[in-house]
Formats: structure tokens, C-alpha cells, sequence
């Protein structure tokens, strides 16, 4: 079972702490240690997001890959990202702001050669994901049914939403008998190379070629200018802070099976 991190004294939880600098993360040598995962040639892979930029950051190149073989993708948001912070911008115009972004995820998956794809909104509120578990897998049993592989955040990933997002999904995948792969996305802020508290052992790569990393950078780029600019602290963002999203552009994705 994975650990779950504690948190830094002085923070809230580990979100909200200083993270691992992606240097660090490009030094390590055990990316070379990772199985490389055969992604499906053909068929319909579902992509689960929590708010609408984590299939993005999580598994953007990877989602390029299957777009460049022609594999068919279905997008579902489980939420549409609003701010749960009391001073935040969407309590202040009714939502919008989530919607923004939503709306917007069009453009970064058609940057990502994948603008044909199928999305579908469950609009559960943010933060309330773990409430309507039950809700989530309802929706997403249908669209599981025939699919060849499905993507879904990480359930260690120490976000609530990414880890009731990926429990429905798991929950979903499984009475359909569907391979679910978990991509990590906050992960990377928190844990540290050789990191005991991250299932390793379970870990695959995707290699990306160069067509899809340039790809994902411009999608990236793209969710990046929707979200806005960020506040000074990490709660006071809805998105990645910038020295984030540095671990999200590099030529390898990480999932596990």
C-alpha cells in the first residue's frame, strides 16, 4: 500500500509545501529502470481527468501518440476545476472561471492532435468528487464498455478530486474488465526520486517521440494561458504553479498499471 506523505511542518498538507525541483527529477537514474508500456494501435481509450487540464499535464504525449495511430479518445472532466478557496475567483463570478476552462479544452487537445476526441463533462462540483463516488462510476460505466485501455489520475496522488476520480475510474474499469493505467499529476511536486511512498515497482514509461512532446508543450502552453495567472501562494491557484509545470514537459510519462 502507498504511503501517504506527511506534511511539512508549518503547511497544511503537502501541496502546499516547497516541492522536489524538477533538476532533481531530471538527474535521477531510474527512469532507465521503468518498463516501457505497448500502448493500443486501434480502438477507444477513455481519459479520465478530475478538473480539465490533468489528462493534459498527467498524459498529454501520451494521449498525442494514440491521436498520431488513429486510436479513438474520450475525454471525461469530472469536474470543471472551480476554485473550493473562499477568496477565490469563481466564488466571486459564479463559476466561470471553471467553465473557462472547461470550454477550453478543446484547443489543448486539438494542440495535442486529438481535437476529434469525445468529451464529456460530469460537472461534480470541485472538492466534492469523494461525495459522489457512487455518482462518477454510474457515469462512467457506459463509457468504459468496449474500451481499449483507460488513463485516470493516480489514487495516491494526495488531491482529493485525482483520487476519487481515479477510485470511480478503477471501480468503473473493473466491471468492464478495462486495463486501467494511473498517471500521476501532483505526485511529482511532493515526492522525490526513489521516493518510498510511490509504487515504483508498478511504474511504466511512455517514450515520447518528438512530435508528441512538442505537441504537449504547445497544449500545455495552451491550459496554462487559460488558467491565468497564478497567485503567490500554491492555494491561491487553481493550476500549476510555474516551477510545476516544469515536470510535465519532459520526453518520458509515467503511469501505473
Amino acid at each position: 500500500m502507498t504511503q501517504q506523505p506527511r506534511p511539512q511542518p508549518g503547511y497544511a498538507n503537502p501541496l502546499q509545501a516547497p516541492g522536489t525541483d524538477e533538476g532533481h527529477w531530471r538527474a535521477w537514474d531510474g527512469w532507465d529502470k521503468l518498463p516501457d508500456l505497448e500502448l493500443p494501435a486501434s480502438g477507444r481509450v477513455v481519459a479520465v481527468a478530475a478538473h480539465p487540464d490533468d489528462e493534459v499535464l498527467g498524459a498529454g504525449g501520451t494521449l498525442a501518440v494514440l491521436a498520431a495511430r488513429g486510436v479513438s479518445i474520450t475525454v471525461v472532466c469530472v469536474t470543471d476545476a472551480e476554485r473550493s478557496h473562499t477568496d477565490g475567483e469563481d466564488r466571486e463570478d459564479g463559476g466561470a472561471a471553471g467553465r473557462r476552462r472547461a470550454d477550453g479544452l478543446r484547443e489543448s487537445l486539438r494542440e495535442l492532435g486529438a481535437g476529434s476526441a469525445d468529451i464529456v463533462r460530469l460537472a461534480v462540483p470541485g472538492s466534492e468528487v469523494a461525495f459522489r463516488e457512487d455518482e462518477v462510476i454510474a457515469a462512467l460505466d457506459p463509457l468504459m464498455r468496449g474500451a481499449a485501455l483507460c488513463l485516470a489520475p493516480w489514487i495516491g496522488d494526495v488531491d482529493g478530486d485525482h483520487e476519487a476520480a481515479g477510485r470511480a475510474a478503477l471501480a468503473a474499469t473493473r466491471t468492464a474488465s478495462v486495463r486501467c493505467l494511473m498517471y500521476p499529476v501532483s505526485m511529482w511536486h511532493w515526492a522525490r526520486p526513489d521516493d518510498p511512498r510511490v509504487p515504483w515497482s508498478s511504474a511504466l514509461r511512455v517514450r515520447l517521440p518528438d512530435t508528441a512532446l512538442a505537441r504537449k508543450k504547445a497544449a500545455v502552453e495552451r491550459l496554462t494561458g487559460r488558467i491565468g495567472a497564478p497567485g503567490p501562494a500554491r492555494q491561491d491557484t487553481a493550476g500549476p504553479l510555474p516551477g510545476e509545470i516544469a515536470h510535465h514537459l519532459r520526453r518520458i510519462e509515467v503511469v501505473f498499471a
